[in-house]
């Protein structure tokens, strides 16, 4: 079975592209390497440089010919969002229209989203359901919950089968950390380079899943063909400032940080309950907290010394 990766080369995308290979899917990359790199990228894929924002992109569609497209190439930077809302709203909301417009002309089945946690706003009820109340606090979280809203009419009005997966905080090796979205990188390179950690508020809480579970996450959505929203999330509670001291801890550095004020459209609590991920994907996460920042720490280490 053929499946399109939009953003395939990327942090999350190359790690799906591994455990889709493994499992002998025919793999198709989509990528404008404007924030990724082909450097990790499994043998047997198929790659194509395009943006999919570009016309090109049809292209894809007209040759490969995809039974099931995995639609994980965005703007993800809550900050980036609140000071160019437009272009957001481009990269995020207009160019899923597009895809979606490509995926009906040629006859895709199944369209799996990846979505995020920020959709949801400040919360009323702890942990996050999927039929809570959806409150965006950010252009970015707009832009994703508008991509949803389309995704579903698209799938009600041509008769697809549509996968919305709603990740937390996703982290592990290969994440970009020249920005907020990979704090856990940030955080284990200061340390590394003995600096000073800048961290936003600090009380405020994420919920960390990482990269390996997403990753299967998506291959369970592909293999059961399920149609519906799922949080994808370790269900676990920590704050910036905790996971700052833990990283520290396994890394047996002093805790060095500068604090700031907490930034516009930011959320103070976010924790997703991935109950119904486990009921209806069979679907639940393989690494705790500690074992993913483990590898993660491993990772950057071994990075830092081949750099020297």
């Amino acid at each position: 079975m053929k499946i399109l990766l939009t953003g395939g080369a990327g942090f999350i995308g190359s790690h799906v592209a591994e455990q889709l290979i493994a499992e002998k899917y025919e793999v198709v990359i989509m990528d404008s390497f404007s924030t990724s790199s082909a450097t990790y990228l499994p043998e047997g894929v198929r790659l194509y440089q395009v943006d999919i924002n570009d016309p090109a992109a049809e292209n894809v569609f007209k040759i490969e010919k995809p039974a099931i497209i995995i639609h994980l190439a965005a703007q993800t930077s809550v900050a980036h969002s609140m000071r160019d809302p437009y272009f957001d709203f481009q990269t995020n909301t207009a160019a899923t229209v597009k895809l979606l417009q490509y995926a009906v002309k040629y006859g895709v089945r199944q369209f799996v989203f990846a979505s995020s946690a920020a959709v949801y706003g400040e919360t009323v009820h702890l942990p996050v359901v999927e039929e809570h109340p959806i409150s965006p606090q950010s252009f970015y979280a707009v832009s994703k919950y508008t991509a949803e809203r389309y995704i579903q009419a698209f799938a009600q009005i041509h008769r697809f089968t549509y996968t919305i997966l709603r990740f937390s905080n996703v982290y592990g090796p290969r994440q970009n950390t020249s920005g907020e979205a990979g704090v856990v990188g940030i955080f284990i390179l200061r340390q590394l380079k003995k600096e000073c950690c800048t961290i936003y508020g600090g009380h405020q809480t994420r919920d960390f899943i990482y990269v390996k579970d997403v990753a299967s996450a998506c291959k369970k959505a592909v293999e059961l063909n399920k149609q519906g929203i799922f949080n994808i999330s370790s269900n676990i509670e920590i704050s910036i400032e905790d996971l700052n001291e833990l990283i520290a801890k396994k890394m047996d550095a002093d805790i060095h940080a500068s604090y700031k004020p907490f930034r516009k459209g930011e959320l103070i609590r976010s924790v997703l309950s991935n109950e119904y991920s486990q009921q209806k994907l069979a679907w639940e996460p393989a690494y705790s907290l500690t074992e993913g920042l483990d590898e993660t720490i491993e990772y950057y280490v071994h990075r830092s010394f081949h750099k020297l």
